[in-house]
């Protein structure tokens, strides 16, 4: 099986706004604010939104073709792991689904979809839990400079 790559490149750039707090922009402008803080989600915190917003997306086009659900609702939870070396990583990532739909036929027929649904999100198309699954490296590069200096 051979692999295809998209040429859309995906970015989103970000920007310190005050210490520990920062902004995320992607190229359409959509913006989040994260950081450290009582008010903003942290980037663990939005690792685990990505996660669970990759799948109910997967999962919400197609069940609300039939129906739109009375509720729908994903807990994402994993558990931080602090290594003997001092490395923090999350284990046990797991997303609990939550979703009811009106008692009649369209209703039935979309709550009917969800397990598949959920399935093929997990298996085949949310591109966030598989890349957290494959275990993709994350390179880097560094640019500094110092204001006002003159290069010597």
């Amino acid at each position: 099986m051979s692999e295809t790559p998209d040429p859309t490149p995906r970015s989103v750039e970000l920007t310190r706004t005050a210490t520990g707090r920062y902004t995320a922009r992607n190229p359409a402008g959509a913006e989040i604010a994260f950081g450290r803080g009582e008010d903003l989600l942290s980037p663990v915190e939005l690792l685990l939104a990505a996660i669970a917003g990759c799948s109910a997306i997967d999962v919400d086009v197609a069940t609300s073709r039939s129906a739109e659900p009375s509720e729908f609702r994903i807990e994402a939870t994993g558990q931080k792991i602090v290594e003997e070396s001092g490395a923090n990583r999350l284990e046990d990532l797991h997303l609990s689904f939550h979703l009811s739909f009106p008692d009649d036929a369209a209703g039935r027929k979309a709550a009917g979809m969800v397990e598949r649904l959920v399935g093929l999100s997990h298996d085949k198309y949310c591109t966030v839990s598989r890349t957290v699954e494959h275990g993709t490296a994350v390179g880097h590069d560094i640019s500094v400079g110092v204001d006002g200096a003159d290069g010597r």
